[in-house]
């Protein structure tokens, strides 16, 4: 059975963020995710982590102005400076929380803009120069653009062809599949195909991006397919329940029983 990490920017919302560890630690999670700590300190982070016993699995580098709209600054030009900041106070909370990946958001810019595709490349590399020495792997993550439009990188071929391109030992592919199913389907074979390079996997029902098993696909042979295919790393529960957080974690129990 899969490592599940609860996502605690779309689960366990009935709580206030720091008390989101407790709440995922007593629904049976050992491992938590989220979109940004930044809010908090730190301290005040890794404290609730370790109360709660978790591994923290995953967490974003700063966006930029997220309330504005931005997501993400790494292939923006001109917010090189802003970038390599944001790397560095990703790193204090790396260091304090034990996290071993880190996922850097792309930014929304033309998909065929070679500028943008530079200062996207650079912004790689020295993300991963910095990460590398902690022990810290960088993961790229495709978006779709129905969830999110504009978003510089939105295709899994692309983002393979640019981890082999670059050849850095801590770059990994972040494999959504919720994203992996409205961008190209065929999820069963991306997997066979992208996961010796893939870093860390995050599960949601399509279309209404709700609890697996509520959706088009079959979440649970996927479930299978990823024991089958010895995949040990973390799968984040990146999804909006339905309902009540607690209500909805009968998928869970369902998967413990297969």
């Amino acid at each position: 059975m899969p490592r599940f990490a609860a996502n605690l920017s779309m689960m366990f919302n009935e709580w206030s963020f720091l008390d989101r560890f407790a709440a995922a630690a007593d629904a049976g999670f050992k491992a938590v995710e989220f979109l940004f700590p930044y809010d908090f300190s730190p301290e005040d982070v890794a404290a609730r982590l370790k109360a709660a016993g978790l591994e923290q699995a995953l967490f974003n580098l700063p966006p930029g102005d997220w309330a504005a709209g931005e997501r993400g600054i790494a292939a923006l030009p001109g917010r090189e400076a802003e970038f390599r900041a944001s790397v560095l106070k990703a790193l204090d909370y790396a260091q304090a929380t034990g996290v071993k990946r880190l996922h850097m958001m792309s930014g929304l810019a033309p998909s065929d803009s070679a500028k943008a595709d530079a200062t996207y490349r650079e912004a790689i590399r020295f993300a991963c120069a910095t990460l590398a020495p902690h022990g810290i792997d960088l993961v790229l993550e495709p978006i779709n653009r129905r969830d999110m439009p504009g978003y510089f990188m939105n295709d899994f071929g692309k983002a393979a062809d640019l981890i082999a391109a670059l050849g850095l030992p801590n770059l990994k592919l972040q494999f959504d599949i919720y994203h992996r199913q409205i961008l190209h389907g065929d999820v069963s074979k991306g997997l066979e195909v992208l996961l010796p390079i893939t870093g860390h996997i995050q599960i949601a029902s399509v279309p209404l991006r709700n609890e697996p098993g509520t959706g088009e696909l079959d979440d649970f042979r996927v479930f299978d397919l990823l024991d089958t295919l010895g995949y040990d790393g973390f799968v984040g529960c990146e999804y909006r329940p339905a309902g009540a957080t607690l209500d909805g974690l009968g998928w869970m129990k369902k998967t413990t029983l297969r």
